[in-house]
């Protein structure tokens, strides 16, 4: 059996937790310009129809006494410490995949702990009681289904699906509901009249493949209850990125420049402190109409020094042949692994030596910002100047 859990809107819920004024009040957590997006909403603020990503400025015309939250990135890593350690008593098998959500295996922890159901509870109580916050938890024995199971009955909701259940739960689910089901899919799920992951069972796996490619073999395995994902324990993130919604629309080279250097500072440094490398760099831009794009990059090897995020990010940017003004900026990248292999930082005369060179750079200014704060050393190009 495994257990899904997943904080009940986890940053707007620790707010209102530590601020009682915020409580039962429709909350979200963002910056308070109107040019800032939604990272998270209180359940009274989803009541309205906000939810993450929206745009400030419309959440406020959905709701006039909307209160407004700058969020503590410090904070809510210190809360999710806390829950990993509590649910940490219960299974060694964890795979914690977002600051708020973790698989648990607990099979054969019922002779500990008793049902799975009681394990559950447990689980729910001890969270609530220590940190007064609440989560949903979902279980089955197949875990794409235990996540879909967590999203059922927010928030504060408990949905097990026994082995006797999974072939009705999956003849019934709609199709919309699976992971990894996007736009385009759903456009030839339509074409193909699939309305639940049970409708995927009617076509062949050429078929499948042909209209959804590797997603296709996937789809059929799911619709006939076989998942072979288990829970990682030792599970890496798969991709790291930081974005940032500007104050005014650009379309200057040289601001986009210190800002795409501004993003690539932070997730180099994100990648040095987890011990990590990428193998492929992304860039994320999103226009003054609010449509997007995004542009990745396959490395020669891995890196995971700031300035070599930085170049190939700038390369990815000049490749655009920009017609709109630019409101968001991102960096990220993906394919991660362990840092366990040699890492070239910059692609000039002597890689040898300016790798060396710049990973020196990189850890002695992430150990300066460790002790003394992210913003007391910063690349010169980066100051603000009168």
């Amino acid at each position: 059996m495994i257990l899904h859990i997943d904080m009940d809107a986890f940053f707007a819920s620790v707010e209102q937790r530590d601020n009682p004024n915020l409580k039962y009040k429709p909350v979200i957590i963002s910056g308070n310009s109107k040019r800032s997006v939604v990272a998270t909403a209180s359940y009274e603020a989803r009541r309205f129809g906000i939810g993450s990503a929206m745009p400030v400025f419309q959440a406020k015309q959905l709701c006039d006494h909307l209160e407004i939250v700058p969020g503590n990135r410090e904070k809510y890593q210190a809360e999710s410490k806390k829950i990993m350690e509590i649910i940490s008593h219960f299974s060694p098998l964890i795979e914690q995949v977002s600051i708020d959500e973790a698989y648990l295996d607990i099979t054969g922890c019922e002779r500990l702990f008793g049902s799975f159901k009681d394990i559950a509870l447990s689980i729910k109580n001890q969270i609530f009681q220590q940190l007064d916050l609440t989560c949903s938890i979902g279980m089955s024995p197949i875990k794409f289904l235990s996540k879909i199971a967590s999203d059922l009955n927010k928030p504060d909701g408990l949905t097990i699906i026994e082995q006797s259940d999974v072939k009705n739960f999956i003849f019934s689910l709609p199709i919309q509901k699976v992971p990894g089901i996007g736009k385009s899919s759903m456009n030839n799920m339509q074409l193909l009249q699939i309305k639940t992951l049970g409708d995927v069972q009617k076509y062949s796996l050429p078929i499948l493949t042909q209209k959804f490619g590797k997603m296709g073999q996937r789809l059929l395995e799911l619709s006939n209850g076989i998942d072979k994902s288990r829970v990682e324990i030792n599970y890496i993130r798969k991709s790291i990125s930081s974005e940032t919604t500007l104050l005014k629309d650009i379309n200057n080279f040289k601001k986009a420049k210190n800002i795409i250097l501004d993003r690539a500072q932070i997730v180099g440094r994100t990648l040095r402190k987890k011990d990590l490398v990428c193998e492929n760099v992304f860039i994320k831009l999103k226009f003054s109409d609010f449509s997007q794009i995004t542009r990745s990059r396959k490395l020669a090897s891995p890196i995971c020094s700031s300035s070599a995020i930085f170049n190939e990010a700038l390369f990815l940017y000049k490749r655009f042949k920009l017609k709109k003004k630019i409101r968001l900026i991102g960096v990220g990248v993906t394919a991660l692994k362990n840092k366990n292999t040699p890492v070239q930082m910059l692609l000039i005369q002597d890689p040898a030596k300016n790798k060396k060179q710049w990973e020196s750079v990189d850890f002695a200014v992430d150990s300066i910002s460790e002790k003394f704060g992210t913003f007391i050393i910063n690349k010169a190009s980066l100051t603000k100047t009168d």
